[in-house]
């Protein structure tokens, strides 16, 4: 295990068990302002993430000891609330349905071997980009079908209990309901919620399956997110009145990593 010097841009804690491909990655991130560590198994990177608290993980699948899959499961079972640690995966470019339970494990985006390192440090900077998005204090809450989001503490209520969203989960909820109504297709949504003007479809899919299974009474019937076929997807429910705007929030971050 390695660490590099601080950065201001943040700290990635990159676990991939072959030298070289850490090394490149490490490489591109520190060149990109990052401060990055190393681990090159499943028990270490999760020691690591415990006591190196770093911005976000970059996280390979196929791992000694305990595999990526594993490993990002038990970061999500202890990794709860506003502030939770984003994790890109790294997979090899058959292994679809390893991505695919990656990202249903609450994963934020994957980039698939081999890979672009620059195009690995664009979707790490834009994954940081959206967790630390600052947003106007004065934003009203967007409250529809017993859903109350809190754009500023990024808190997701249902019938007033609190949901466990992801990053990108919370990011597209909050995009349905500020656009209810509209059809929105895949590109736009990868667009806008994702600020990819390329990528893989399917992750939307995905997170739109996902995001189902949090908000819907019964997902294999969705009454919310509805699917238009061959056009996209469209949000059918009525706003609700603002009642209050959304009070400031503490910062989900410290200079140290997550809180």
């Amino acid at each position: 295990m390695s660490g590099g010097t601080a950065g201001a841009a943040g700290r990635i804690l990159v676990v991939d068990d072959d030298p070289t491909v850490s090394e490149v990655v490490a490489g591109y991130l520190e060149r990109a302002g990052f401060a990055v560590h190393h681990a090159a198994d499943g028990p270490s990177a999760l020691e690591a993430a415990a006591r190196y608290r770093p911005d976000l993980v970059v996280l390979d699948l196929m791992l000694p000891g305990i595999d990526g899959l594993e490993v990002c499961r038990r970061l999500r079972a202890h990794d709860t609330g506003p502030g939770r640690l984003p994790v890109v995966m790294l997979t090899a470019r058959g292994d679809e349905e390893d991505r695919i339970l990656g990202l249903e494990i609450g994963a934020d985006d994957y980039v698939t071997k081999p890979f672009s390192p620059r195009e690995l440090v664009l979707r790490v900077r834009s994954v940081l980009r959206r967790a630390s998005a600052v947003v106007p204090t004065g934003e009203p809450l967007l409250s529809a079908a017993g859903l109350t989001v809190d754009p500023v503490a990024r808190r997701v209520t249902r019938d007033g209990d609190e949901l466990a969203l992801t990053l990108r989960e919370f990011d597209l909820l909050a995009y349905f309901l500020r656009h209810v109504g509209q059809v929105c297709d895949r590109e736009r949504l990868m667009r806008d919620v994702w600020g990819w003007d390329f990528g893989d479809l399917s992750t939307v899919t995905v997170h739109i399956r996902r995001l189902r299974s949090k908000i819907e009474k019964d997902p294999a019937d969705p009454q919310l997110i509805r699917t238009v076929w061959g056009a996209g997807y469209r949000f059918d429910a009525e706003l609700d009145a603002p009642t209050r705007t959304a009070a400031p929030a503490a910062p989900a971050r410290t200079e140290g990593g997550r809180v």
